[in-house]
């Protein structure tokens, strides 16, 4: 009796085991010998390797200053001595030089520059005035931005505030804090350009129009 029990299980079993699997080798809807499945042969392995500490590495993007919490990057284009050379002539970043002048030759070369597209692009650009307007409109721009300088000095710095530029230069020298950073030299910045811009335009138009030079001239 046990023995006609114990067969009877099994036989049980394996018709359960035989149907499970049709059913999950064969698919639903489709049409033709079931799947196959066969033992995977594929064997996974990896490989891990070393960095050799011993060897030296350079690395060609690094923090400035090696402080990485100022968030600016040294590369090799804005620490080239070629780039640090030219930058440090522009009048922004003379720092020998008083705010005053520099403001002045930055106003020069905006107030000297502006005439001519105003001349040439002008609204009276076809008539025998066309000098004059395009003059007085130059010198009216230099104005404008004169007003705008004036306006953000006034936001940006306190009287009697030290400067808030930085006194460390890309190589990590220390140097003297820009004095255009403040309050009283951006002052002096501002009525430099509005000095220099009107003097441009007035050396433009005596240029092109007294003196008849053909650049702008018909």
């Amino acid at each position: 009796m046990a023995t006609s029990a114990s067969a009877m299980a099994s036989q049980l079993n394996t018709s359960l085991a035989s149907s499970l699997t049709r059913a999950l080798v064969t698919p639903k809807g489709i049409s033709g010998a079931p799947f196959t499945v066969f033992p995977s042969t594929r064997k996974s392995c990896f490989t891990i390797k070393a960095i050799q500490s011993d060897k030296p590495t350079y690395q060609v993007i690094q923090p400035l200053n090696g402080d990485p919490f100022i968030g600016s990057l040294e590369t090799p284009v804005t620490s080239s001595p070629l780039i640090a050379w030219y930058l440090s002539n522009l009048p922004a970043y003379r720092t020998a030089v008083s705010p005053l002048l520099r403001g002045v030759e930055v106003g020069l070369a905006h107030g000297f520059l502006l005439v001519g597209p105003f001349v040439k692009a002008g609204p009276l650009r076809n008539t025998d005035i066309a000098g004059p307007a395009g003059s007085l409109a130059a010198a009216g721009l230099v104005v404008i931005l004169s007003i705008c300088l004036t306006m953000y000095g006034v936001a940006s710095f306190k009287e009697g505030d030290p400067s808030i530029a930085p006194s460390l230069t890309l190589t990590g020298r220390k140097k003297q804090p820009d004095q255009l950073q403040t309050a009283e030299g951006w002052s002096k910045f501002t009525g430099g350009f509005f000095f220099g811009g009107i003097s441009g335009v007035i050396w433009a138009y005596f240029l092109l129009y007294v003196l008849n030079l053909p650049y702008y001239v018909k």
